[in-house]
């Protein structure tokens, strides 16, 4: 008589168990394997790497928007320029760029508010302009001269901003040639809005510059605390107060 376990037994009709460390393993009646745990285990690998693809695929699709209506990529071009970003999280009150230092990278946001201030000799700081989603961020005298920036960017809330440092733009203009019709018209675009912000503080009223960048910018004062936009209009928290008074008196 034979010492095997019937369940041990090979022939037709019988099942096997095959003892495979960390998987339990059957051969059906048509001799066929199957695995629980191993189609298990791939499922869950299927679904964390579909879950990291889309999470991916989310931080790019803000930016992609963004650059859709100035130039056209195929797949390839599209994927070679995402590639070419790291994704960088500031928290409140973190400085994307230091007054002094040589900016050498542009950034995206994805989420959250950013300023740039100059801090004078007194201990002073005047806000100079803001960043919101959407919007590109660096300082182009800096970063173009290869010189100390003149003022400092830093997230006034938790903030998530793709970034591409200027020796990586370089090498992806060549690779993608028409990506240089982008940094064009993005220079442009940063061009006209200092000449708009100039003309707005030499010829316009203090009523007027809140109006405007009301305009600009409906969700500001949801974002931004009122020093920050009474210091970039140039003018004392409660002359800001009072002029938003009068405004929404109306």
């Amino acid at each position: 008589m034979s010492n095997n376990h019937p369940e041990q037994q090979t022939g037709e009709g019988k099942g096997k168990l095959l003892n495979v460390p960390g998987i339990s393993t059957s051969v059906d009646f048509q001799g066929k394997t199957t695995s629980r745990m191993k189609k298990q285990k791939n499922m869950y690998h299927f679904i964390h790497v579909a879950e990291d693809n889309f999470h991916v695929m989310d931080k790019f699709r803000r930016l992609n928007s963004s650059i859709d209506p100035i130039v056209s990529l195929n797949e390839q071009e599209l994927s070679v320029f995402c590639d070419s970003f790291k994704l960088r999280t500031l928290a409140k009150n973190e400085f994307f760029l230091e007054q002094g230092q040589v900016c050498s990278y542009i950034g995206f946001i994805n989420q959250g508010v950013m300023i740039y201030f100059k801090s004078m000799d007194n201990g002073n700081e005047i806000t100079t302009d803001f960043a919101f989603e959407g919007e590109w961020v660096t300082v182009n005298a800096s970063r173009l001269n290869n010189s100390p920036s003149p003022v400092s960017i830093r997230a006034i809330e938790n903030t998530e901003i793709l970034v591409i440092n200027q020796q990586d733009l370089s090498c992806l203009y060549l690779r993608v040639p028409k990506l240089e019709r982008l940094g064009r018209i993005l220079i442009e675009q940063a061009y006209l809005k200092i000449v708009g912000q100039s003309l707005d503080l030499q010829t316009l009223s203090a009523k007027d510059r809140y109006e405007s960048l009301l305009h600009k910018y409906p969700e500001i004062f949801q974002k931004v605390p009122l020093y920050h936009i009474a210091n970039y209009l140039g003018i004392a928290p409660k002359s800001l107060s009072r002029i938003r008074s009068d405004f929404f008196a109306k």
